[in-house]
């Protein structure tokens, strides 16, 4: 694993400068992908060229027989002989453009098996990469092999490989890992369940999702994941990561603004889960949109656009965990007050989280996490579960905070047991909730518990006294 980890190191880094940083992703990415997908099919005709020796095939035939589709499994990516790693890495030092030679092999895969059209990129040879450096990281990624180990599947591999590269050149366009874990976490996606990300940028959340769904290494999740993405690139990037970990994915058939136009408009998911971008303004808004059922959101800000869309997409008994600005928590917006009275009332709010600073790498907004749910278990009805976790997360680094193994297992922990913890915790019904005048700030709710215990305790000693 460092091996592969290293060699997509030296490979941005050698295309650094040559290609833009924000396309770094998909330039090394797309590689990895292909080296992956031609390993993992040379690995499968071997596997299948010793059953026919054994069963007695002619060998004088057999490699013609390979080149048959029908003898390959409907599981295994079908690579084309001009799109395999071996073709590229004997053809790529003639006189013939190397980036050529890697489009074409990516239109070769993509027309073999159509769900991975228009996810995998060409654009080696009409871009500003340099063709010299290219045919270096050609080398570089040649240098590593993905082959399976019984500990070890070659997709967890190309999986773990796909989120390094993501994490270090992708990461401002991204939910922190720690925060997707504490949102997969809480929601716990069972084996089989239907998760959607409307704002899934490079697909990380998504990938997490189905990797908890999945259970172990190596099964693929049953179910289906979905998502959205505005962004082209993105969008691009996370089918190829979610085609990396082998779920079975459904990302609209193109890039689209979801608020504006949604790709999945009769999806109803087990589970939605998403980190949409801060304080968007001037979105596209129709007053008529029938997500808005608890009020027609203000064209200044997208935040509750975004809760009723989750709202809507949600089954009878779905969950749903949505990032947004602690704004969203206390905005004296009188039609923002309204929408949030009428979330409240209808009982759907089932926790607010309140996140420490300094979590997400491209803004310093204080952030929380709502926690929507359909159909609350009865000694939930009529509450709200505030945490307070601003004290929480050490830093990585001088500017970015993660939350830790022991924060992520108190707070999912606390949440699931929906129980009180003094200074942290504490669950409220909605008449207390009414009297705050639906401001949802955790620290409100904990502290007022945190004085009334602390009022409880020195009423007990002082009568201790005169007593």
């Amino acid at each position: 694993m460092q091996d592969i980890k290293d060699a997509v190191w030296e490979a941005a880094d050698r295309l650094r400068g040559s290609v833009d940083a924000m396309d770094l992703p998909e330039y090394v990415g797309g590689l990895i992908f292909l080296k992956y997908v031609s390993d993992a099919f040379e690995e499968h005709r071997a596997e299948l060229r010793a059953r026919l020796v054994a069963e007695g095939f002619d060998e004088d035939h057999l490699e013609e027989v390979l080149e048959y589709r029908e003898f390959t499994e409907t599981n295994v990516i079908w690579v084309a002989r001009e799109a395999r790693w071996s073709w590229i890495g004997s053809h790529g030092n003639s006189s013939q453009n190397v980036g050529e030679l890697i489009d074409e092999a990516m239109r070769a895969i993509m027309r073999e098996n159509p769900t991975l059209m228009g996810a995998l990129p060409t654009v080696f040879r009409d871009s500003s990469a340099d063709q010299e450096r290219l045919a270096e990281v050609v080398t570089i990624i040649g240098r590593v092999r993905f082959d399976s180990a019984e500990e070890r599947p070659a997709r967890d591999v190309l999986a773990e490989a796909y989120e390094f590269l993501l994490d270090r050149f992708a990461g401002d366009s991204g939910t922190p890992r720690s925060v997707g874990r504490l949102l997969v976490g809480i929601l716990e996606p069972p084996y089989g369940g239907r998760v959607y990300d409307p704002a899934c940028g490079s697909g990380g959340l998504l990938a997490q999702a189905g990797t908890f769904m999945a259970g172990h290494r190596g099964a693929p999740a049953v179910g289906a994941v979905f998502g959205q993405e505005i962004n082209e690139r993105a969008w691009r990037l996370a089918r190829m990561n979610l085609a990396a970990h082998g779920f079975e994915y459904d990302l609209g058939a193109r890039w689209a603004d979801t608020l504006a136009d949604d790709e999945h408009p009769d999806l109803k998911a087990d589970f939605v889960m998403a980190q949409p971008p801060f304080g968007v303004s001037d979105w596209s808004r129709n007053e008529d949109d029938p997500r808005w059922v608890y009020g027609v959101p203000p064209r200044t800000n997208a935040n509750y656009a975004w809760l009723q869309h989750a709202v809507s997409k949600l089954s009878e008994r779905g969950t749903a965990g949505i990032v947004l600005a602690n704004g969203s928590l206390f905005s004296q917006s009188p039609t923002e007050q309204r929408i949030r009275r009428r979330l409240v009332e209808a009982d759907l709010v089932a926790a607010i989280v309140a996140l420490p600073g300094q979590l997400f790498h491209s803004t310093r907004i204080a952030a929380c996490l709502w926690v929507l749910a359909k159909d609350k278990l009865p000694e939930r009805r009529g509450r709200i579960l505030f945490i307070d976790a601003r004290d929480m997360g050490t830093m990585d680094s001088s500017t970015e905070r993660v939350l830790s193994d022991e924060d992520l297992a108190k707070i999912t922990g606390v949440y699931h047991a929906y129980r009180n913890e003094r200074g942290f915790s504490f669950s409220a019904g909605l008449k207390a909730v009414r009297r705050h005048e639906y401001d949802l700030t955790p620290g409100r709710y904990v502290r007022a518990a945190r004085v009334r215990a602390g009022t409880r305790a020195l009423t007990k000693d002082l009568y201790g006294v005169f007593n």
